[in-house]
């Protein structure tokens, strides 16, 4: 195109681009352009998880080995914290209010100890989700992966820490007359499933803490309260005897009261079934698929807005 300006000389204009008048919308889906850190599809997001297994699985240790580094003690105090809360659990509950009713005497260091460890793996990795993204912002800001895999790394970082005490566990139970047989094997499909229930846990608090940090100041709270009606210290059919039967059902088919009495069951000859509630297997199932897959999905849903603001 040209035109003439006012002292006669010709002046040429560029011809209109052929992206004018196009949207940005349009003008994206012509170059390729995609949304940075836009949420991909669910069997996608699955994929880009397996893609960094192998970053899942050294932050966790990573995490691990950090976590007492600072203590002279070191990685003994991933054994003596829970061991040191078991036996002050032991000398108000055991022997000052005779938690015990209702337990064999000599099973009930066995059941304290069991459920200790086991209700920690839970509450643990119920903190650590919630503090995932807040705790690691400046990760989250400066490089692209799937958000999930710090919530699932710190929930695996609570196995590892858990399987190292089953050493205590396992010595503690032998020492006060239990001892290896078939029934221990019970104890792999129980943490299993109880680990697919805390990593899911720890998703859906994952979400909620980072959009809540204030929310990590609220949670000691509700862990403790959900540690006293889980039985962690006595047995719940013993202590509301004469109470309706919904509340000890509701209490004994609470998640964590569930997987703390797997293990007990798997343990300890004297914790026989009669201790359990009915279904108690479909119910362990239930709750793994029901929050492991539900927070996996509700933690995927917000993929996009962790990190910004």
């Amino acid at each position: 195109m040209s035109d003439t300006t006012q002292d006669g000389a010709l002046a040429t204009s560029n011809p209109p681009s052929e992206d004018a008048g196009l949207s940005s919308a349009d003008l994206a889906r012509k170059y390729g352009l995609t949304v940075s850190g836009a949420r991909p599809g669910l069997a996608e997001y699955v994929r880009q998880l397996w893609d960094r297994r192998h970053f899942i699985i050294a932050f966790s240790r990573a995490k691990l080995m950090a976590q007492y580094s600072q203590a002279k003690l070191g990685q003994i105090w991933q054994v003596a914290t829970p061991l040191l809360n078991a036996l002050v659990y032991y000398l108000i509950f055991g022997l000052i209010l005779d938690a015990g009713k209702g337990i064999n005497k000599q099973d009930y260091i066995p059941f304290l100890v069991i459920g200790v460890f086991v209700f920690t793996f839970t509450q643990s990795s119920l903190m650590a989700g919630v503090r995932a993204i807040p705790a690691n912002i400046g990760l989250v800001r400066a490089l692209h992966f799937p958000r999930a895999s710090l919530p699932i790394s710190f929930s695996l970082q609570q196995l590892q820490q858990l399987l190292f005490s089953m050493v205590v566990v396992f010595v503690v139970t032998i020492a006060f007359g239990n001892y290896p047989s078939l029934s221990w094997l019970l104890v792999v499909p129980a943490l299993i499933l109880q680990f697919a229930f805390n990593t899911g846990l720890a998703l859906v608090f994952g979400r909620m803490g980072s959009k809540t940090p204030d929310l990590a100041q609220l949670m000691p709270f509700v862990t403790r309260t959900w540690m006293y009606a889980s039985g962690v210290m006595f047995s719940i059919t013993e202590q509301l005897k004469g109470r309706p039967s919904w509340i000890a059902d509701a209490l004994q088919w609470n998640p964590a009261a569930i997987y703390m009495d797997l293990i007990r069951f798997a343990l300890i000859d004297g914790y026989g079934r009669e201790n359990l509630p009915p279904h108690v297997w479909a119910f362990a199932v239930a709750w793994a698929v029901l929050i492991g897959l539900g927070g996996f999905v509700y933690f995927w849903k917000a993929e996009e807005r962790y990190g910004r603001g």
